[in-house]
């Protein structure tokens, strides 16, 4: 499995994109990278509710205090923006995510305007429980 790449790297990728097929493209290799859940991650527990599709987000917090985090979905698309969530969040503590605002990122992606309603609906329920679950935890 490939590594996904770091915020920086994200945004030039993203920006060596022609057009919005190709960052399609880009986003759903992105989640082609993301590890695979094991069958018992694919819990009710682990479902975000608000997604259009089915989501599973698996957060689990390392001895040194930094979150990881797993996700799948069924569509490849959704896959891939929770890979785009997951770079952004990638190292961080429970209260760096809650501090930290994905809203400008998404802004110089680009991605609020070429998102279908459901999917951004969708990607801020991600966030949402993101956030919720590391409130919880800090």
């Amino acid at each position: 499995m490939a590594t996904l790449p770091d915020k920086e790297k994200l945004l030039k990728n993203f920006s060596r994109c022609a057009n919005w097929e190709e960052k399609y493209l880009y986003i759903i290799e992105l989640g082609g990278r993301l590890p695979e859940l094991a069958p018992e991650q694919h819990a009710p527990a682990n479902i975000i509710q608000g997604c259009q599709s089915k989501v599973w987000i698996v957060m689990e917090q390392q001895p040194d205090g930094v979150i990881t985090l797993k996700g799948d979905s069924d569509a490849a698309i959704v896959k891939g923006l929770i890979a785009v969530v997951f770079i952004l969040y990638h190292q961080m503590t429970p209260q760096d995510i809650v501090a930290f605002d994905v809203r400008p990122w998404f802004e110089k992606l680009a991605l609020a305007q070429h998102l279908t309603p459901s999917r951004s609906q969708g990607l801020e329920a991600m966030i949402r429980a993101i956030r919720t679950k590391a409130a919880n935890l800090s």
